[in-house]
């Protein structure tokens, strides 16, 4: 179901609308019975995360678990963001 309202009334009535937005309602704001904006719910772009299809994309250095050299080591242990 679609809902009009006019500008001033879409102003007082913000909260009560966006709940009917919420509940899948299309809002129309109107000026002097002109349809002039449309409120509707933002469609959920997401979407399932699909396992392995980067497979082969990535790449891990065979020393990845070993320790850091000292002189970037210590640059973390001195750093201010620490």
């Amino acid at each position: 179901m679609t809902i009009t309202v006019n500008a001033a009334e879409a102003t007082t009535k913000f909260a009560e609308l966006l709940s009917q937005v919420l509940l899948g309602e299309e809002v129309l704001i109107a000026e002097q019975g002109v349809p002039v904006a449309r409120l509707v719910a933002i469609a959920n772009t997401t979407s399932p995360r699909i396992p392995g299809l980067d497979k082969g994309k990535v790449f891990m250095a065979s020393d990845f678990n070993e320790p850091l050299p000292d002189e970037i080591l210590s640059d973390f242990e001195n750093s201010h963001f620490i």
